[in-house]
């Protein structure tokens, strides 16, 4: 039962991507120049987005099983530090360069965008990277 929602829920998600625009990356890339020809049409379902994020964080945060009965993950944690903001420099700086984000790359690229591929492999392989210097890092002893 859980795998079948989790299908629905990203078939949904997924379709809301296409119908928003999020998957075009002229969209985003209009959406982000706001010193030239912005488009600000993706505001309003950025807006729409945290609205239904705000409700559903509350409610979620009441709970402690899920709708079909499984756990509720607990909360993030709440400290900024230098990965984050440097992880979330890049992401931003992706985003614009590319004009895709991950979720959306993945729906373009089953759309049938091309671009998209190509932003999907350097995911990948960022992944990747990210992974092997994390396992380096934690198999190396720290020194003080």
């Amino acid at each position: 039962m859980g795998s079948l929602f989790a299908f629905i829920t990203g078939l949904m998600f997924g379709l809301g991507l296409i119908i928003s625009g999020l998957v075009n990356p002229a969209k985003i890339l209009g959406f982000l120049d706001i010193a030239g020809k912005w488009d600000p049409s993706l505001a309003l379902v950025m807006a729409g987005a945290v609205a239904v994020g705000l409700v559903a964080f509350a409610v979620a945060r009441r709970r402690t099983l899920s709708l079909l009965g499984f756990p509720m993950p607990s909360a993030p944690a709440q400290t900024f530090d230098a990965r984050l903001v440097g992880g979330s420099l890049l992401f931003g700086i992706g985003w614009g360069l590319a004009g895709f984000c991950p979720g959306p790359a993945i729906v373009a690229l089953g759309a049938g965008y091309t671009k998209a591929a190509v932003f999907v492999l350097a995911m990948l392989i960022g992944m990747g990277a990210f992974e092997i210097i994390e396992r380096s890092r934690s198999a190396t002893p720290n020194e003080a």
